[in-house]
Parts: C-alpha cells; sequence; structure tokens
C-alpha cells in the first residue's frame, strides 16, 4: 500500500522543498515530510504534480519506459492553425530529436483558475488555446513544440498523468490517495517468452 499527494502546484512555485534564493517552493503548500516529486513542473509552469514517499511508486510514475501520458492545456500567442495542429500530431524535430507524435486539438474554454499574475492582454491581445498530451518529458517539452509550430507557449497547466486528473484542484491544493496495487504503466510490457 501506497500514499499518493496530487498537489496543484502554483505559477511561479519551484517543483522542490528547499530554495537558496528564497523563491516558492512546495514547503509553502505542502506540510508531508520526506516526500519526493515524481517528475517536475518548471517555475512558470502549473498544475498536476505527483509526490510521495514511495521511491518504488516515483520510479513507476515518473520513468520514461513507462511511458505515463502527460496533459496538458496549453494558452499560445496568436490564433493556432489546423497545420500547427496536424505538425504537433505528426511529432515535430526538435534539436535534441524528433518528438513521438503527440494528441493536440483545439480548446474553446480551458476550464481553468484565473493565474495569478495574470496574462498580460496589452502585450498577448490575441491568444488561444490547445490540449496536448504527450508521452515524453523531455526539458520544457511542451514550450519547445509550440514554439517550433510558429504558436509560442504564455500559459502551461498540466491537467493530467497517466490516469491521476488535476480535478478541481486550485493551485496550492492538494489531495491525497491510498494506491492498494502497482501504479499503472501507460502501456502493459509483453510477458517475457523463452525462445
Amino acid at each position: 500500500m501506497s500514499t499518493l499527494y496530487l498537489l496543484h502546484k502554483p505559477y511561479r512555485m519551484l517543483s522542490q522543498f528547499t530554495d537558496r534564493e528564497g523563491r516558492a517552493t512546495l514547503a509553502d503548500v505542502l506540510p508531508i515530510p520526506d516526500v519526493y516529486a515524481a517528475g517536475r513542473l518548471d517555475y512558470d509552469s502549473e498544475g498536476l504534480l505527483l509526490l510521495s514517499d514511495d521511491g518504488a511508486l516515483i520510479h513507476r510514475i515518473a520513468h520514461p519506459r513507462h511511458k505515463q501520458p502527460k496533459t496538458y492545456r496549453v494558452q499560445v500567442e496568436g490564433t493556432i492553425s489546423d497545420t500547427a495542429l496536424a505538425a504537433l500530431r505528426a511529432g515535430v524535430e526538435l534539436k535534441d530529436g524528433p518528438t513521438r507524435p503527440a494528441k493536440a486539438r483545439r480548446l474553446d474554454d480551458p476550464n481553468l483558475c484565473p493565474r495569478q499574475p495574470p496574462l498580460d492582454t496589452k502585450r498577448h491581445p490575441t491568444t488561444s488555446w490547445i490540449e496536448l498530451t504527450i508521452t515524453e518529458g523531455r526539458n520544457r517539452q511542451v514550450r519547445r513544440m509550440t514554439a517550433h509550430v510558429g504558436f509560442p507557449t504564455l500559459r502551461l497547466v498540466r491537467t493530467a498523468i497517466g490516469p491521476w486528473q488535476l480535478g478541481d484542484l486550485a493551485p496550492g491544493q492538494w489531495r491525497q490517495e491510498t494506491l492498494h496495487a502497482p501504479a499503472p504503466a501507460a502501456k502493459p510490457h509483453k510477458p517475457w517468452r523463452q525462445r
């Protein structure tokens, strides 16, 4: 049996518990000792972060071999085109190699809490929202993907990791789940067969 904490990491908060520079950290919102994040979110990204004191569980969630899909709601500069969405679905060529194909769709309403501080609408008068699901976890991958297709990311909120959903958690809120079985992998492993 393992305990998993689902946290809505706020904007401009580090995905760690300490910081020498005095920036906001997870310790400001999660008063649970000896837990560690399964993956991370950048300082300027928001949304679902999974934490546990079970190292094996963290490994099963975060290791790329398990290919846990991660879903994001992404606000981009401009009105995203069908061509850009098709490119994201096919996979794009980044400096560190091609991405796997992603699920990408336009969103009319992202259904999210307002960001604090809000986006400057004078600097960014035209924006649009997409939902993007990837099965990789490269550094700033979503931001690099949307920039590659000509629509830089302005706001990035992770809403799901595998079967776990952000749901109605507000920024800084968390909930606890008890798992009675190993965390599910996104794709089952093929059984080993003797040859």
